[in-house]
């Protein structure tokens, strides 16, 4: 069972091949990327080593890009009749891992 962990959007990800990700936006609408690994892990062997991790790649295909849930900010002070509403949706892109070599 070979997975790594990878730095993905600001976050940590644990992936394998196969794996679906969403992460925050990035700036590549199709084709491929490559994912920075932080940790290998191949059956028994585990590599920390920043020289080795250097040269492992894994390789991940953008899906799509779409955008998270709502999230509603309110803000209330009582007394004064102060009431702020906004609201947020983060964009995001979806990555699947094709490969870690």
């Amino acid at each position: 069972m070979v997975y790594a962990v990878v730095r993905a959007g600001g976050r940590q990800e644990k992936v394998q091949v196969g794996t679906i990700v969403t992460m925050n936006r990035i700036a590549a609408t199709s084709g491929t990327i490559e994912l920075p690994a932080l940790l290998l892990v191949d059956g028994e062997k585990v590599t920390t080593d920043s020289k080795a991790l250097a040269k492992v790649k894994v390789i991940a295909e953008v899906l799509d890009q779409t955008r998270g849930p709502k999230i509603i900010i309110q803000k209330y002070k009582n007394k004064t009749g102060y009431k702020k509403r906004q609201g947020h949706r983060q964009d995001l892109t979806r990555v699947q891992v094709t490969e870690i070599k």
